[in-house]
């Protein structure tokens, strides 16, 4: 069973998800400019993409990141921004009204209750999102959030590489195996939607590590956020 805590507004833990950084940058900048232009295919206009990368600063997709490899920046080419746009539509945060993105009345009421917003974004993107989708493994991968997020728990307690993850997961690779589908899936569709809403922090000591060497570890926003069955594992531990 997967309980979120409610969370106080005031709660500094609130700082590591750079889901809900993005989605406060968002917001200030409907508050200033009055919405968000879109383009005829409904996606944010380049215009806001470059000022999103600049502002969001989001981990692996900083500006410099980005603009690395592209001249000039549209949604697709920036996840983070395109995956918040989507969730906040489908929660009807936000909405799309002649060419433009605006909150809706029930996204203004939530301006100022940043415990509020990541209470209703994050169980949402983390369980009702096909992360598959936008991914190069298109094949959603075995098992189910109760049991990813409560291994987890346990084994990521003191950090934890992608690929002993894996291995608790899903068992070893097979010697002969050049590449892993399975551990590409695991941080696809589980680690790095983690990762996104700041439940875990991930390590790499270079740009493009291979993910099986990529560390994982809890953040306090983790212990804050979320309530499991294994949690007693540390209880009994203690005593």
């Amino acid at each position: 069973m997967i309980e979120f805590c409610p969370l106080e507004d005031s709660d500094p833990a609130l700082e590591l998800s750079p889901m809900l950084r993005a989605a406060r940058h968002l917001r200030d900048y409907i508050s200033q400019q009055g919405a968000i232009g879109l383009t005829p295919s409904k996606a944010f206009k380049r215009s806001f993409v470059h000022w999103a990368a600049k502002a969001f600063d989001w981990p692996g997709y900083s500006e410099a990141d980005l603009f690395l490899v592209k001249k000039v920046l549209n949604e697709t080419d920036f996840p983070p921004l395109g995956d918040l746009h989507d969730l906040l539509i489908r929660l009807k945060i936000g909405r799309h009204y002649k060419q433009e993105f605006r909150l809706t009345k029930a996204g203004k009421k939530l301006i100022g209750h940043p415990g509020q917003i990541f209470g209703i974004i994050t169980p949402y993107y983390l369980f009702e999102t096909d992360h598959s989708l936008f991914s190069r493994w298109q094949e959603p991968v075995l098992g189910n959030w109760d049991i990813f997020l409560n291994v987890i728990n346990v084994e990521a307690e003191g950090g934890i590489s992608g690929g002993h993850l894996r291995q608790c997961l899903f068992g070893e690779v097979e010697a002969d195996t050049a590449f892993d589908p399975v551990m590409g899936m695991l941080w696809s569709q589980v680690l790095r939607p983690l990762c996104w809403t700041g439940l875990l922090k991930e390590h790499s000591d270079e740009d493009f590590q291979h993910f099986e060497n990529r560390v994982y570890e809890k953040t306090p926003l983790w212990n804050a956020a979320l309530k499991l069955s294994t949690d007693i594992h540390f209880k009994q531990t203690i005593h």
